[in-house]
């Protein structure tokens, strides 16, 4: 099980069912910021369905291995970062991640995801890791670009927003390529 320490305060934790309610509290409360980017936090509208989500994240690792993540900051919970689907044959996966709301622009995202790209690098021997983000998500787009990422293309339409369709960035990051800049 995956469970890091980024600094005194802050703890990347396996999620489990336990932390439902925090997590419905968290999306619930920030769901004005997060309703922009994210296509699913209209439909978790009870504590049910976020038990639901985490039962499927628990799942899913169990047969794949890939990693969900609670980020907690002091002993709360401030958002959530994964591992998505590996896939095992090209050992390459994708790393999506959301901070509730007056956790942003703090640097815990970035430390996050720095801890889970080394840990899917040098602890699960995976090639590449892949981030998608919205390109007008100017905030998410800085964290692959922070972490030395290369940015790999545009997908025209690729997520369907209340807003409408927007397109992806994708930013991508090889082993080779991290462990040079370790």
């Amino acid at each position: 099980m995956f469970s890091y320490a980024l600094d005194d305060q802050i703890q990347l934790r396996p999620i489990a069912l336990h932390h439902a309610r925090p997590l419905f509290h968290l999306t619930d409360r920030s769901r004005d910021i997060l309703r922009e980017w994210l296509p699913w936090v209209d439909s978790m509208k009870e504590i049910d369905h976020t038990t639901r989500f985490i039962t499927n994240a628990i799942k899913t690792g169990a047969e794949n291995g890939c990693i969900t993540a609670g980020i907690w900051v002091q002993e709360e919970m401030a958002g959530i970062i994964s591992l998505h689907e590996i896939d095992w044959r090209n050992r390459c996966v994708s790393i999506g991640y959301w901070l509730g709301k007056g956790f942003d622009g703090k640097g815990i995202m970035s430390s996050a995801c720095r801890a889970l790209v080394d840990y899917a690098f040098m602890e699960m021997d995976l090639n590449r890791v892949e981030i998608r983000c919205a390109t007008g998500n100017v905030r998410s787009r800085a964290i692959p670009e922070r972490l030395g990422f290369v940015l790999e293309g545009i997908v025209r339409e690729a997520e369907l927003l209340p807003q409408g369709y927007v397109n992806h960035a994708i930013y991508g990051m090889v082993q080779s390529e991290w462990k040079l800049m370790r």
